[in-house]
């Protein structure tokens, strides 16, 4: 509003000073006297008043614009952690990255010239007013004028926003082509295929380059009819304003006020345009970010926050039935129950539904039949926070974040180091940490790359025995350790005094010993369940798939 109002005021007060000060003198030389003096006064005064709400426009477009884009990304990422992994599996990840960082930007680009807007929709009114109230021909002209830019701009807009959408699209997905190849740095060199990643991503580039040139040309085509509109309006003004003063039916002055106000309006016409396009990008990102946040794919939870009984957990899967896609269960009616404190290992042939099992347990996928139960209380039923407070999974590829080894155990939780040298103390791991250059405080890198996949996988089972769950399960989470150092694991797992239950995807012989009981699953289903010689004595298939993991995995 301030700055809208200097505007209008700037030319009101030329149009004055033409009047008042330049006209007499042109005329008959007659001394502007103290006329100067309040002419430079008024011209001084405009321009202080258009600089300060310049400044404070500038600053409260930045601040609106970078405060809703902060909100809009915590939203998003608090959003998306929320969904389940069914839903995962459905985006790519560098997909993800693009609609939490560039879309979410897009989006929130609007809001940058939205106070200017303001002000332009201020001055365009004023303006209007004042040319109309100096001369009634010369507002409608101008009205006139003003109206077919701002359809114009509309139009090209609307026209804009859908190339836009496929833009936004395409850039994801050369988004995702770099993640795959970034991510998967070793496979791409291993067998040499940089030249073929650098082309597909070539051609994920070159995509995005033909869509948003695409854009820039229908664009551009508008922003030219509409450049030149002011200035045929100028040229219209000034030849009908010069037959009204002939006619004297206005002054020199009115004239100059009229196309001195068209000659600003100039700019903010042109603004008006840039904001339209502005308004495309972020609806086209806005599109994408609604998309992901109108998602509503999260595993439901109930509110029971019944207090655990002490120590271990007793679990129970009742006529648990699960399959990823419709009609291919991988998992049916399912039965469980293990004892407080007890050591199990499932066993089973690739693709029978051991990790699916585990992740069952864990809750990090739910069923589609039967009940999962922790101390009878159905796991879906339990307030949010609740199972991985009581539950801890370990899976075989080990997630490692970029902080220091007492951070990737600790994560946020309040241990004293002597509680997180215990944790690796009882991994196995204490060791070789304490051989790093700063020990527990060496900072680890972007997912631990610097380490062995034996010691990421120790320190993920430290960060979920620092929890002291009161059930742990590791879904072949030392796969990558030597087998004596495995069994020392486990070994020391069963002698701690840790208040777990443990379910073990075990495949060495030397693992499955060490549990209580062994479960043994096959094509989805419980085949036998009971003490590891009981199950090898009088279950062929288990006694064959060992002599298997014999051969394969010699203890």
């Amino acid at each position: 509003v301030a700055f809208t109002s200097a505007i209008v005021a700037s030319a009101v007060v030329v149009g004055w000073v033409t009047d008042a000060l330049v006209v007499p003198v042109l005329e008959g030389g007659e001394a502007p006297g103290g006329r100067l003096r309040t002419a430079l006064a008024l011209v001084l005064g405009v321009a202080v008043w258009k600089s300060f709400g310049i400044v404070i426009r500038r600053t409260a477009a930045s601040r609106m614009q970078f405060m809703a884009q902060t909100r809009l990304r915590k939203r998003l990422i608090a959003h998306q952690l929320g969904l389940s992994l069914r839903w995962y599996g459905t985006r790519g990840v560098g997909d993800l990255l693009s609609v939490s960082d560039v879309d979410s930007r897009q989006a929130t680009m609007v809001l940058a010239p939205l106070p200017f807007a303001t002000g332009v929709s201020f001055l365009l009114v004023g303006s209007a007013v004042v040319i109309t109230v100096t001369d009634p021909l010369l507002g409608l002209v101008a009205i006139v004028l003003l109206a077919v830019v701002v359809v114009l701009d509309l139009q090209g807009a609307w026209r804009t926003f859908h190339l836009m959408e496929l833009a936004q699209a395409r850039r994801g997905r050369v988004a995702a082509v770099a993640h795959e190849s970034f991510d998967g740095a070793l496979t791409v060199k291993a067998l040499g295929r940089e030249q073929a990643e650098t082309e597909r991503f070539g051609r994920a580039a070159d995509g995005l380059a033909d869509q948003l040139i695409e854009v820039g040309r229908v664009w551009s085509f508008y922003r030219a009819i509409t450049e030149g509109l002011p200035a045929i309006g100028t040229v219209v003004v000034l030849v009908v304003g010069t037959s009204r003063i002939a006619g004297g039916a206005m002054s020199a002055g009115e004239l100059v006020r009229v196309t001195y106000l068209l000659s600003l309006l100039a700019v903010p016409t042109r603004l008006i345009g840039y904001l339209m396009w502005d308004a495309a990008h972020s609806v086209a990102g806005w599109r994408r970010v609604e998309d992901v946040l109108e998602t509503d794919d999260a595993l439901p939870v109930g509110d029971d926050r019944t207090p655990p009984p002490p120590g271990p957990a007793t679990v129970d899967a009742d006529g648990v039935g699960f399959g990823y896609e419709p009609g291919l269960p991988v998992l049916e009616d399912l039965e469980l129950r293990l004892e407080p404190g007890r050591t199990l290992a499932v066993v089973g042939p690739t693709g029978a539904g051991k990790s699916t099992l585990a992740l069952l347990l864990a809750r990090l996928w739910d069923t589609d039949a039967g009940h999962v139960h922790l101390d009878d209380r159905d796991l879906r039923g339990l307030a949010p926070g609740v199972v991985p407070t009581e539950v801890a999974y370990v899976a075989q590829e080990a997630f490692l974040f970029d902080d220091t080894v007492a951070g990737n155990v600790a994560l946020h939780l309040d241990l004293d180091e002597e509680q997180i040298r215990a944790a690796l103390r009882l991994a196995n791991a204490l060791d070789f940490v304490e051989d790093l250059p700063d020990g527990i405080h060496t900072n680890l890198g972007e997912r631990g790359a610097t380490l062995s996949g034996g010691q990421r996988q120790r320190l993920a089972l430290a960060r979920a025995l620092a929890r002291r769950p009161r059930l742990l399960i590791l879904d072949d989470a030392t796969s990558a350790v030597d087998p004596s150092v495995e069994t020392s694991i486990l070994r020391a797992l069963r002698d701690a005094d840790l208040p777990s239950t443990i379910v073990l995807i075990a495949y060495r012989r030397s693992s499955i010993m060490l549990a209580d009981e062994v479960v043994f699953v096959d094509e989805g289903r419980v085949v036998a369940h009971g003490p590891h010689e009981h199950l090898l004595r009088d279950v062929p298939g288990y006694a064959a798939l060992l002599r298997a993991y014999e051969s394969e995995h010699p203890a």
